[in-house]
């Protein structure tokens, strides 16, 4: 059995690391016209030649879904780290998944919000409070999908109710 804190810790590295990605995204290197130039080549060895303004809108595209992906997955991390660290004061699994949800949602929009405000201050990054909203779209949707499948698993038949 681990030490509960060295468990606690455990359970936070997940959102550590999402928030170290997010820090590392959030520089000049990652801006849109240095991400096209690793892309295009890539898409153009995977799926041919293309026109420079078809081009645009899918790189567009690209980086939307990662936005909304990775914020998605970030929010998954805080939900595991939430859901230890208030164990202990809520024993339901329902109550807990409520508040380490509501708490995941909140600290993906605060990291969010961070991240949208620090790049207004990087040149070649722009700034915009729609990103911060397809942020917190990923984060519910990848909620709502954990809430599914938790709800799909633990209202499965187990072994014990099939033989009875």
């Amino acid at each position: 059995m681990l030490n509960p804190r060295l468990r606690l810790f455990l359970h936070w590295i997940p959102a550590l690391i999402g928030i170290c990605i997010i820090i590392a995204e959030s520089t000049a290197t990652m801006s849109a016209e240095n991400t096209s130039r690793w892309l295009l080549p890539f898409w153009i060895k995977l799926f041919g030649p293309i026109s420079p303004d078809h081009w645009a809108v899918i790189h567009h595209y690209i980086r939307k879904t990662g936005h909304f992906v990775g914020y998605g997955t970030v929010s998954l991390g805080f939900f595991d780290s939430w859901r230890v660290s208030l164990e202990a004061r809520w024993s339901a699994w329902r109550v807990r998944f409520r508040y380490a949800a509501g708490m995941a949602l909140l600290c993906t929009l605060l990291l969010a919000s961070w991240d949208e405000w620090h790049q207004s201050f990087i040149p070649g990054r722009t700034s915009s409070p729609l990103d911060v909203a397809l942020d917190f779209c990923g984060a519910l949707l990848a909620q709502a999908i954990l809430l599914w499948t938790i709800t799909a698993w633990r209202g499965r038949p187990t072994v014990r109710t099939l033989a009875a």
